[in-house]
């Protein structure tokens, strides 16, 4: 199996800026993709950016700009950095990876969530 623990999140004001970091644990052989989403009250959870392992990104375009994704491929760590941020940020944002497992076994893997709360 494979886990992944988010941390970083907190309270902003509006034009702050956070770091996410996700570090990925467990029977890893290997980590394809690595991103982030985000959900907001009452809506449904949205794509916020990814990450290949050879570092292509993608990024929604509500976020393009104003946050990066990088990781770490010897820490199994991806992080996203936030900048710039305005209340419609604010959501419980999930880091996620598709990864195999020294068992062969090929899966996306979700965090637990980490709040993020920017107040105008």
């Amino acid at each position: 199996q494979v886990q992944l623990v988010e941390s970083g999140g907190g309270p902003v004001q509006a034009g702050g800026a956070l770091r996410l970091s996700c570090a990925a644990s467990g029977s890893i052989f290997g980590i394809d993709a690595m991103g982030w989403y985000r959900q907001a009250p009452g809506k449904q959870r949205e794509l916020v950016a990814t990450i290949t392992s050879g570092g292509g990104t993608n990024y929604s375009d509500s976020v393009k700009g104003r946050f990066t994704i990088s990781r770490d491929n010897a820490k199994n760590t991806v992080y996203l950095q936030m900048n710039s941020l305005k209340p419609e940020d604010t959501a419980v944002y999930y880091c996620n990876c598709n990864a195999f497992t020294w068992l062969g076994v090929h899966g996306s893997y979700w965090g637990q969530g980490t709040q993020v709360t920017v107040s105008s």
